[in-house]
């Protein structure tokens, strides 16, 4: 996986992560791992561009093509896509953990109840159900759950001899 380069959506890029995002949604609702859209195909431009303008957008770059997405709030993952064909590769995981590293105080996301994939990731990383709903407040009236990650948890300092490395930042 070391030709996965994760950076921030450049400028120029809008239409390549929101295609990113359609094709993961849209194959996901047609495997049955999500819901339907909520809202036309014909919204998604005007929409992403509100996204990108109000949040932190990183993407996952394979030999120069957007494979992941990942939409960063305060405290919350508002999106983590990985483009059909390139998911189970360590990608949806290489943005889980980018998402640590930018909030290690920690954040919440929430994934649907059908799911099943993404919740697996989710608590392959250590992340636990903090709420879990009807559906009624999510646009496509499905049940889903809010996952939070408590964030980084430091190791005491411990007495090392001179020049020893502790693993602490």
């Amino acid at each position: 996986m070391s030709d996965l380069l994760l950076r921030p959506l450049a400028e120029g890029e809008a239409a390549a992560a929101l295609d990113v995002h359609l094709s993961a949604r849209l194959a996901a609702a047609e495997s049955g791992t999500m819901p339907p859209l909520a809202h036309p195909l014909s919204d998604a431009p005007r929409w992403f561009g509100e996204v990108i303008g109000t949040r932190e957008v990183w993407v996952a770059e394979r030999s120069g093509r957007l494979v992941g997405l990942l939409v960063l709030d305060t405290a919350f993952v508002d999106q983590l896509y990985v483009r059909p064909g390139c998911q189970r590769r360590g990608i949806g995981s290489a943005l889980l953990d980018l998402a640590k590293a930018l909030r290690p105080g920690g954040f919440d996301l929430w994934v649907f109840e059908v799911n099943a994939p993404a919740i697996a990731l989710y608590e392959r990383a250590g992340m636990t159900v903090a709420e879990q709903t009807r559906g009624a407040g999510n646009d496509e009236r499905a049940p889903d759950r809010r996952y939070r990650w408590a964030g980084a948890r430091r190791a005491a300092p411990t007495s090392v001899g001179p020049g020893a490395q502790t693993g602490l930042a």
